[in-house]
């Protein structure tokens, strides 16, 4: 495909969807919704950034079991959804579109952060290495989860899909399944947090039936071409040590849901925060696998975005951190601008310094 075809500034369609430029705003925790409750704050921080080609918004639960951080939002309540819809309609009426991430924390959290009723729940009963923040008790060691039972399997497959309609009646152009970075979906993959011996455990084809399961769902109840996937691929996040089966298992997962015609596979690589490097043999054996769009995340500068694109490496490239701190990030790398620089002491504080108050640019 020649350059203009897959310019990075230039208007592109992405399974049918009609978008601005080919960069994604990355999928960010942010911890701004009190309550659980997206609001006004939100809408400005998301409003902000519409000039992306297209934001996937930060990780939201589709289950009160999945609150695992303090102040993440859902999408499970009407006042929930009435709270996306403000937000959805503000990124649409500055030209943007939008998709909800669902994610669904599974063993990472703490019962000081859940609902009251709602419990930490996993494949299996082991607990991830390593301390979660509480509002209320600061820094906390994760417990042992509760092992779902195959009801408490399909009743959380159903909160997906209803979480996926909830996106539809909230204004969403789409949703991505968070099946990265050692939270329940990636959980169940892995035979590291998976010791189950039923249906769903054991060999991949096990491990991997609960993610196919939510996916072909969500795609069946809002459309498939509405539905994206994110994986973590090589991610040593939330305590997911590598394995040797890595690879196959992987590219195993990408060619199941490519037969499922999804909007996009989203191929997470967090080698420039420090996590070890996804090789690209393992990213092009997905891509091949899964025969449709895919996004690269990870490190992007627009030059070395562009070269992917020219590559055919990727159909959309995903930026988050540069994003967080610059909400006209395509215009001041179209035009090679300098970029604000991210607070991270603020990345994950209550209120607006650190999230709402980075300026666009001015001469």
């Amino acid at each position: 495909m020649s350059r203009n075809e897959r310019d990075l500034f230039s208007p592109a369609t992405v399974a049918g969807h009609q978008l601005q430029n080919r960069i994604v705003m990355a999928p960010m925790t942010r911890n701004r919704a009190i309550g659980n409750l997206p609001n006004a704050l939100m809408a400005d921080y998301y409003a902000q950034r519409a000039s992306a080609g297209l934001i996937v918004t930060e990780g939201t639960s589709p289950s009160p079991n999945g609150l695992g951080y303090p102040r993440i939002p859902g999408l499970f309540s009407d006042a929930q959804v009435q709270g996306w819809k403000a937000i959805t309609d503000a990124v649409h009426a500055k030209g943007g579109k939008i998709f909800a991430q669902l994610m669904h924390t599974g063993r990472i959290g703490h019962p000081n952060n859940l609902p009251e009723g709602a419990r930490l729940m996993a494949p299996s009963a082991i607990a991830a290495a390593g301390e979660i923040h509480t509002d209320n008790a600061g820094p906390q060691p994760h417990p042992v989860p509760h092992e779902m039972r195959p009801d408490e399997i399909a009743d959380t497959r159903e909160e997906f899909v209803q979480a996926a309609k909830n996106a539809m009646a909230a204004g969403f152009d789409g949703i991505e399944l968070h099946a990265a970075n050692g939270y329940l979906l990636e959980q169940f993959i892995r035979p590291t947090s998976n010791r189950r011996t039923d249906a769903y455990g054991g060999p991949i084809e096990n491990r991997a039936r609960f993610v196919l399961e939510v996916a072909r769902a969500a795609a069946e109840a809002i459309g498939a071409s509405r539905v994206g996937i994110r994986l973590s691929p090589h991610g040593v996040f939330n305590d997911m040590p590598p394995y040797p089966e890595m690879d196959a298992d992987y590219t195993y997962l990408a060619g199941q849901l490519g037969t499922l015609g999804l909007a996009y596979l989203h191929i997470v690589d967090h080698s420039a925060m420090g996590a070890p490097e996804v090789p690209e043999r393992i990213k092009d054996a997905m891509r091949e696998a899964f025969g449709g769009p895919v996004i690269l995340s990870g490190g992007y500068d627009p030059r070395r975005a562009q070269a992917d694109l020219d590559a055919g490496k990727a159909e959309l490239i995903a930026v988050g951190r540069a994003f967080l701190a610059n909400p006209d990030l395509p215009r001041r790398w179209r035009e090679n601008l300098p970029l604000n620089a991210p607070d991270m002491e603020s990345f994950y504080t209550p209120g607006a310094k650190g999230y709402t108050d980075y300026p666009a640019y001015s001469a």
